[in-house]
């Protein structure tokens, strides 16, 4: 069900690493196997569910191996938003939005670190985006309107959508599925997320991260992307690894994230986070900026984010699952919206 071997080359095996003297946790980050959870055996699935509540109080964070997602879906996805981002400058900007838009983000326009105060827009993410919603009407038309929007397709690269399709539809699957694990897991019922993420706007980021050969150096405190945590109920991160590295932050330290061939990154956002009564963990993380040590490398993260209805309330849920439960009420659409400002540069 758990396995944390692999993990020692990019993670220290010890669970206190000792730097200079000082000792600092690492996250727990484990390796959950799906294959496990779908064996169907009730007291099997149990014990899954205990290793996601796990890992989701102390780190925020899992990994997971037999997902069940083709590997050639990103594969092809990635070589057709590749085409995409080497197209001109004059030619993607016919498809530019805006942070939490639907289309192409071009470099310089969003600034996602995040611990409370709004982001520095001097020191901006080094990346550029595209972003792709989910093909959906809820029935009410103001939410219609601004949550659900036609997606943005380059004519120049028509396998975009044909790709981007693909990947979205198999990853709903999957998040459902992980959606039932966090029910059992907190003993509400395995579809209780379900019903109050069915109309959530189920985002799809496609990040580049240039090479430092594009970008020139960082400036002082920038990054591919800055420490931030995420917004909603959690993300789906297929990413590539590099110098210009993903990294965790436990107990003030940063450390680099393991990374498994094949498995897929699981974290928990602040809307979760409050629903949950502070019970799971929305974990700051971030990405390295380009490094001298690899001055042509250039990474895609396919980054799906799991989404609640927008029009969903969230309170935190009560004692014995709640640690927090003093914590006012949200709506998550509204949540989202001040995030998405917050992070845009103009």
């Amino acid at each position: 069900m758990r396995h944390d071997h692999g993990l020692d080359s990019v993670v220290d095996a010890d669970p206190h690493h000792h730097t200079s003297g000082v000792t600092m946790s690492t996250p727990h980050i484990p390796i959950i196997d799906l294959d496990t959870w779908r064996s169907g055996d009730p007291t099997t699935q149990k014990a899954v569910a205990r290793e996601l509540d796990y890992a989701m109080q102390e780190s925020g964070f899992l990994m997971l191996a037999n997902h069940g997602v083709p590997p050639e879906l990103g594969a092809d996805l990635r070589t057709a938003a590749k085409e995409f981002f080497s197209l001109p400058f004059e030619v993607k900007a016919k498809y530019e939005t805006t942070v939490g838009g639907r289309g192409w983000l071009p470099s310089g326009k969003e600034a996602n670190s995040f611990d409370g105060e709004d982001p520095d827009a001097s020191r901006p993410d080094m990346k550029e985006s595209y972003t792709i919603g989910r093909n959906h009407l809820s029935g009410n038309a103001d939410i219609d309107d601004y949550w659900f929007q036609p997606n943005v397709w380059p004519t120049e690269v028509p396998e975009l959508e044909l790709h981007a399709v693909r990947y979205m539809d198999v990853m709903y699957g999957l998040y459902d599925e992980l959606l039932r694990i966090c029910g059992e897991a907190l003993d509400l019922g395995r579809e209780w997320f379900i019903d109050r993420t069915s109309n959530g706007s189920r985002t799809l980021n496609i990040n580049r991260y240039p090479a430092l050969e594009e970008t020139g150096d960082p400036q002082d405190g920038q990054f591919r992307v800055g420490p931030h945590t995420d917004w909603s109920i959690f993300t789906l991160l297929d990413r590539q690894v590099g110098y210009g590295g993903f990294q965790v932050e436990s107990d003030g330290e940063w450390f680099d994230a393991p990374f498994v061939e094949g498995t897929l990154v699981v974290n928990i956002g602040d809307l979760m986070a409050r629903w949950t009564g502070d019970r799971w963990c929305s974990t700051r993380h971030r990405v390295l900026p380009p490094q001298k040590e690899a001055p042509k490398e250039e990474l895609i993260s396919l980054i799906q984010f799991c989404d609640a209805n927008v029009d969903a309330v969230i309170e935190p849920m009560p004692a014995p699952i709640g640690k927090n439960t003093g914590l006012p009420s949200i709506q998550a659409g509204e949540y989202l919206r001040r995030r998405a400002m917050a992070a845009s540069v103009n």
